[in-house]
Parts: C-alpha cells; sequence; structure tokens
C-alpha cells in the first residue's frame, strides 16, 4: 500500500524570539503534514472559550501545550522517538502508565497523574518544556541528567488524560505557560505573530486529512482510529470498495471529497458536507459489486480531500491493486 500525504511542513522563514533565551527544535522523529500533525494550539482565550494563536478553533479551553499527534495508534506502536527541544536538564519523569488513553473506564486511575509517562526539563533563564503522553517503557532518561536538543527521551504514546496518541509539550518560564508560537504575546486576529521560540516554524495547518485506507465493507471508527480499517489488496469478487477519509479540526460547512479511481476510470466520487466542527472525524463512501459482476483486475486509486470555502487544503491518496 502506497499512502502519500500533500501539505506543507515549515514557514521558510521565521523570526527566532531569540530575546526570550529559549530556541527550540522540533520534539518529534515524523514529518509534519505527512506522518504526524499538530492537532490542538495552546488556548489563547482568557474567558470560557478557546482559540488558538492564529484565532481558529485548534484548541479547547485551558490546554496549556502544543499537540503532535499521529494519524493511528498503528503509527504509535510502530515507534516514533520524541526528543529534547532544547539543550537542558532533567527535573523529573514518570514511566509506567500503560498507553489506554483516557475513557471512563480508567478515569480514576489517572487522576492527578494526567501528563501520563512525561519528562521535565529545566533550561537556563527559568525556562521549562514538559513532553506528555508518552509510551510505556519507553522514558530513555533519568533524573539530573544533562541533555542536548535533539537527544532521545522516549516515544510517543497515550499515556494519561489522552484521547489520541500524540505528544503533550508545554513551554513555561517562571512557572507561567508560554506559547512557543507567539512568546511575546503580542498575536492578535489582525495581524500575524512576529515572534517565534521555534528555530523553523512549523507551518500553521488549520486541519486536514490525515488517514486514508480502501476496505470491502464499511469501516468502524475504532479500527480507523487504531489504523487496522484498511486492506493491503482485494480480489475481482469483493463484495464491495469503499474508500474513507480520517480528517482532524473540520469546521462546518467543509467538505469531505472521496473518490476512487480504477483501471476504467472513476468507480465513486462523491461529496460529505459536515454539519459541525469536530476535533477529529472519518467519513467514508462505496460502491457494492452487482451480482455476476467482477471487479477490473488493475491498481486502484483512493483518494481523500478536504475542501473549505472552495478551497482544497489538505490531501491524500492511497492504492491497492486488484487480482483475479
Amino acid at each position: 500500500m502506497i499512502k502519500r500525504g500533500l501539505w506543507a511542513l515549515f514557514l521558510p522563514f521565521a523570526g527566532i524570539a531569540s530575546a526570550e533565551g529559549l530556541t527550540l527544535q522540533l520534539p518529534v522523529d515524523c514529518t509534519l503534514g505527512d506522518t504526524c500533525y499538530i492537532q490542538q494550539y495552546m488556548d489563547r482565550d482568557p474567558g470560557t472559550g478557546f482559540r488558538d494563536f492564529r484565532c481558529s478553533g485548534l484548541s479547547y479551553d485551558g490546554h496549556k501545550g502544543t499537540d503532535f499527534a499521529l494519524p493511528t495508534r498503528a503509527d504509535m506502536q510502530a515507534g516514533v522517538d520524541v526528543f529534547a527541544a532544547a539543550d537542558g536538564r532533567v527535573r523529573g519523569f514518570r514511566d509506567g502508565m500503560p498507553d489506554t488513553g483516557y475513557s471512563e473506564e480508567t478515569a480514576a486511575a489517572i487522576e492527578g497523574k494526567e501528563c501520563g509517562n512525561g519528562v521535565v526539563l529545566l533550561h537556563p533563564g527559568g525556562w521549562e518544556t514538559q513532553y506528555c503522553h508518552m509510551k510505556q517503557g519507553s522514558i530513555a532518561i533519568r533524573n539530573g541528567q544533562t541533555v542536548k536538543a535533539g537527544d532521545l527521551l522516549g516515544q510517543i504514546g497515550q499515556s494519561g488524560r489522552a484521547e489520541f496518541p500524540h505528544l503533550h509539550l508545554s513551554v513555561r518560564q517562571g512557572g507561567k505557560p508560554v506559547d512557543p508560537f507567539d512568546p511575546d504575546g503580542t498575536v492578535s486576529c489582525a495581524t500575524p505573530g512576529d515572534s517565534t521560540l521555534w528555530a523553523q516554524t512549523p507551518i500553521y495547518q488549520p486541519g486536514g486529512i490525515v488517514d486514508v485506507g480502501i476496505s470491502h465493507k464499511m469501516p468502524e471508527y475504532a479500527d480507523v482510529k487504531e489504523g487496522i480499517a484498511a486492506v493491503g489488496s482485494l480480489n475481482v469478487s469483493s463484495p464491495a470498495l469503499i474508500v474513507y477519509g480520517f480528517s482532524f479540526g473540520t469546521q462546518k460547512n467543509d467538505i469531505v471529497r472521496l473518490e476512487i479511481t480504477g483501471p476504467q476510470g472513476t468507480v465513486i466520487s462523491e461529496n460529505r458536507k459536515l454539519t459541525r466542527r469536530h476535533a477529529q472525524a472519518f467519513r467514508a463512501v462505496g460502491k457494492r459489486l452487482r451480482s455476476g459482476d467482477a471487479w477490473p483486475i488493475g491498481t486502484y486509486v483512493a483518494r481523500a480531500t478536504l475542501l473549505r470555502d472552495g478551497k482544497e487544503i489538505s490531501t491524500q491518496k492511497t492504492e491497492i491493486q486488484i487480482d483475479g
């Protein structure tokens, strides 16, 4: 199976907030816009609502960090490393919590340990970085250890209060949360931020397709999130061809376009209009094999595209073979 994401990765230039005294490297060993994405940013609304630094909805009330998410739990199981974002010293860590995520069943065991498995690093100038929801048994440091930016801390997991596999990165100075995308706090809805703590600032992706797959039956949402809904191949008598798209950060009236093309052209192409915003969601469409028919042998390409206000903001595709 071949899969390819089509988003940009980093801003070509952004001023580093060197006056703040901390410069951050990307803390995850994945490619933003392809093998991982930023699900949520720090909440910049001082009231009971929420907004991210771009005055959009990629956050939730009281969120104090940046969430680097993986498309599925299968990606988590395969292993994605977490790195120190800057030079520092280990103040503390926790390991041993299972990657079961947050639910009614796990809430009591998680209470008081919402970060899950994690690491806190101290940096000069009163700065701290905290890394949460890491994989059980992956912590690779010890208390008091000195680390350099890029040193291995562990791997992305789903421990603690986490509803999907991700790394939650918090940045603090003097104990107060700081948004690394706007450390001087001067960003407004009318003007972009003019400061950053990032050595290379990740481009803001306002939602997107994070996974696409083909199946012979309508997938269960739990299997989509687990990364086990797609099939690697089909045969000419498979009962149906189904394409699904897994998305994040969608808004009301967004359109998810789902398509399959085969050796004889378009098999199916449909738009699904979303009626409300979703932190994560999936949509699927398909075509049943008629009695007595057979799918043509060859390559089939599925594509999921997210459209907003008529403009394409994200697309992914995958392909399979149908054999006799």
